[in-house]
């Protein structure tokens, strides 16, 4: 076998464990998708008929305030999945079980590729159960199969995304609870974007804020998609923010990784 054979090997072995732990104890998984949904239900029943009204058709597709927040939301599913993979990496380097690993003959890059890959398939499972109950919400996309797959295409970028950077986050963390709590901005970010209000209706200072953060093009782009709204050059930055963030998250973990094996 070669050296690709055995990482890819070695990396798959990592998954099940992964996959494994995951089904074992699925809190973690349960509060990612739980946070989602509690926000779906909160800005749709408690605060859709204010925001509805003030944001008017054009900015909603034609049609209730839930076509227009259920992009932000299945979006904030997909920045949940970080603290997750976050705390189960800080876990496995905390508890010793990364050691054990080094002395065995294994691929060094298979314990990451393991998480990265295990935390994206949940986090797109999860991102799965928020769109069907948004469905069931009401929430109607005019999207295309083709539109639907490059709705998908786009959320898997960010998740990927996301994940190494979180996967990097719970390899310098000192313990679980710091680990937990470094990726949480990362989820509330998209409320500083366009997921809930236009960024059009913000102070000139949020504003800005707002239109030149990542996830702004990224919501733009997935509302676009489903709902048939202008996207503009928003597909074009989305994907250099996925990548960028991909490979800056990459680099990092890398780094980390082979910072905690020599101390």
């Amino acid at each position: 076998m070669t050296t690709l054979s055995y990482a890819a090997r070695d990396s798959m072995t990592m998954l099940r464990r992964n996959l494994k732990h995951a089904m074992r104890y699925p809190s973690m998984t349960v509060s990612v998708v739980a946070m989602p949904v509690m926000m779906l239900l909160l800005f749709n029943y408690a605060f859709g008929g204010a925001l509805g009204s003030g944001i008017g058709g054009r900015s909603t597709g034609g049609g209730a305030y839930i076509d227009y927040v259920a992009p932000g939301i299945i979006l904030m599913a997909a920045t949940s999945g970080a603290v997750a993979v976050a705390v189960s990496v800080c876990s496995d380097m905390t508890e010793g079980i990364v050691n054990r690993f080094r002395t065995m003959s294994i691929s060094r890059a298979a314990f990451l590729t393991g998480h990265v890959v295990g935390s994206v398939i949940q986090t797109l499972f999860s991102i799965a159960v928020v769109v069907g109950i948004a469905l069931l919400m009401g929430f109607r996309p005019s999207a295309t199969p083709l539109e639907w797959i490059a709705a998908a295409g786009v959320l898997a970028l960010l998740v990927l995304a996301l994940t190494w950077m979180a996967a990097a986050m719970g390899l310098v963390a000192k313990n679980v609870e710091t680990a937990s709590n470094m990726p949480m901005p990362l989820t509330f970010l998209p409320f500083l974007g366009s997921a809930i209000v236009p960024t059009d209706s913000m102070p000139t200072g949020l504003r800005w804020f707002a239109e030149y953060q990542p996830f702004t093009p990224v919501i733009e782009t997935l509302r676009g998609l489903l709902m048939g709204t202008e996207i503009g050059n928003s597909a074009l930055i989305a994907l250099a923010w996925c990548v960028g963030l991909t490979l800056a998250g990459y680099l990092w973990a890398r780094a980390a990784f082979g910072r905690s094996a020599k101390g």
